[in-house]
């Protein structure tokens, strides 16, 4: 089977010409370095400082699952809006409750550009949630009137993050990095009830760069155990692969990086009963996932537009690893997304 080549991360993104480190990293990048890049227009002359302020676009996302609930919980900041939703997904009456929050122009919010460290923030009206990272290690915490949490992500031994940066449109880039079958560790109070976390399984997201004006992405997402083990899997197309992919599959935390896969559905489907097929051209992917809720919104402010639908549901069908193994997956929660961004 041919493998994904990887480098060791560099301490900065953008090298000693201005530009970005380019493919798969075995490891986090200490700094994104945005005030290193030599940013350019699509005439080739350099960016201006309102540019490159305003085209750089970031996003965290945490989910976690436990046998009873899964919390989603995103940030985002386009620069002219911040945005960041928790929700709660009772797993045995299939009910999902949400926190909404918008914020214009940097008020009531922060974010962190680096991977590594840092702290990103949103609240409002009673409720907040907060990242913290510290040395690439991942804390939450969740302040809502039915949602308490102070939480952290735990790698396995020797498990790797899936990194990489990628060409974007014509002169910009996407780096991305995702790490899936977390353990975690904390407290975590739901409805006044402590919940417990022995079998409570994680992941996170964290991409950022000068991505396209209109951008969208299909991406699946699981966090189980199955009877091999602690499974992770991360798949997508779109938002940043140009020459690159974002799939990866962790095993009891070994990471396998995957080749690229096609997604099919009906986006005009009826909610609910929505049917996917999530396969890779290699044969090495081959899923099924029936959704069973969605958290969805649709903003249209002409210049700006955000159509979001987030799937949760079932995987069935298999994976095959690097090695050739291959994992059955029957009726496995998980998530699926599918978003278009005009930003």
């Amino acid at each position: 089977m041919s493998r994904i080549i990887t480098q060791i991360a560099p301490d900065s993104l953008i090298n000693a010409k201005g530009q970005p480190h380019f493919g798969h990293f075995d490891g986090i990048v200490g700094s994104l370095g945005l005030a290193d890049f030599a940013y350019f227009d699509t005439m080739d002359k350099p960016a201006s400082a309102w540019a490159k302020r305003f085209d750089f676009k970031q996003f965290q996302f945490i989910s976690i699952i436990t046998p009873r609930y899964i919390l989603g919980i995103a940030l985002a900041d386009i620069a002219y809006l911040g945005s960041g939703f928790c929700y709660l997904y009772d797993i045995k009456n299939n009910r999902l409750t949400q926190y909404d929050w918008l914020k214009p122009f940097g008020f009531g919010y922060r974010m962190t550009p680096s991977p590594a460290n840092g702290v990103a923030a949103i609240g409002g009206k009673g409720a907040s949630v907060t990242f913290k990272i510290q040395e690439g290690n991942w804390h939450l915490v969740i302040d809502t009137k039915s949602i308490q949490a102070d939480l952290t992500l735990h790698a396995l031994p020797l498990s790797l993050p899936m990194a990489m940066c990628s060409p974007t449109g014509y002169n910009g880039w996407t780096y991305t990095q995702k790490h899936n079958g977390l353990s975690v560790k904390g407290q975590l109070t739901i409805d006044h009830e402590p919940q417990p976390l022995n079998f409570a399984l994680a992941g996170y997201d964290f991409s950022a760069g000068f991505m396209r004006r209109d951008t969208s992405w299909r991406w699946a997402s699981i966090n189980a155990q199955i009877d091999e083990g602690v499974i992770g899997l991360n798949l997508a197309a779109g938002v940043n692969e140009t020459g690159a992919n974002e799939n990866v599959f962790w095993i009891n935390g070994e990471r396998h990086l995957l080749g690229p896969v096609q997604f099919e559905f009906d986006r005009h489907g009826q909610q609910g009963t929505d049917l996917w097929r999530i396969h890779s051209h290699d044969g090495r992917v081959d899923l099924e996932f029936t959704a069973r809720n969605c958290r969805s919104e649709k903003r249209n402010f002409i210049l700006l537009k955000s159509n979001f639908r987030q799937y949760l549901g079932l995987f069935s069908g298999f994976i095959i690893d690097n090695q050739g193994r291959k994992f059955q997956l029957n009726n496995v929660l998980g998530l699926t997304e599918d978003h278009y961004a005009r930003w």
